[in-house]
């Protein structure tokens, strides 16, 4: 009996853990829009999978509309789009010394990292590759391992 009331004393004395922060817009912004350091704030609550940091969304692209007061999540924001739809771009097939650059037409938009799919205007042969960060793509890294 004196072990349960000393665990309900210790248990009573010790401070609740602190609830995190969410990180939630403060204003609608629509997909495509750059995020600004006054588009989001933080929120005393701990929502699973929301971002906890404004430094991680301040300056990223909304992938989705954000709502006033709705958590961002890390799928909501990614890179600003360097290759818009439809623009004429550079493909780059490299393989050791052999590169070979082509103009195509982005079937998709993208950031750097992303993948994308480009359409050869010589060829009209539809293929997929990365945005490299100067908005070319870049073909080698989809086609490794091929024969």
């Amino acid at each position: 009996m004196r072990l349960a009331g000393l665990l309900i004393a210790i248990f009573c004395a010790a401070p609740l853990p602190a609830p995190g922060d969410t990180l939630v817009a403060t204003r609608t912004i629509r997909a495509h829009a750059l995020i600004g350091p006054e588009d989001v704030a933080l929120r005393p609550d701990d929502t699973p999978g929301a971002l906890t940091d404004p430094a991680e969304a301040v300056g990223l692209e909304a992938r989705a509309i954000l709502y006033p007061g709705r958590p961002v999540r890390r799928g909501d924001v990614g890179a600003p789009a360097l290759v818009e739809r439809n623009e004429i771009v550079t493909i780059i097939f490299a393989r050791g010394t052999l590169s070979i650059r082509a103009e195509g037409r982005a079937l998709g938009r993208g950031g750097a990292g992303d993948r994308v799919r480009v359409m050869n205007l010589a060829s009209r042969n539809t293929i997929t590759g990365v945005v490299e960060p100067d908005g070319r793509v870049s073909v080698a890294d989809t086609l490794a391992g091929q024969p």
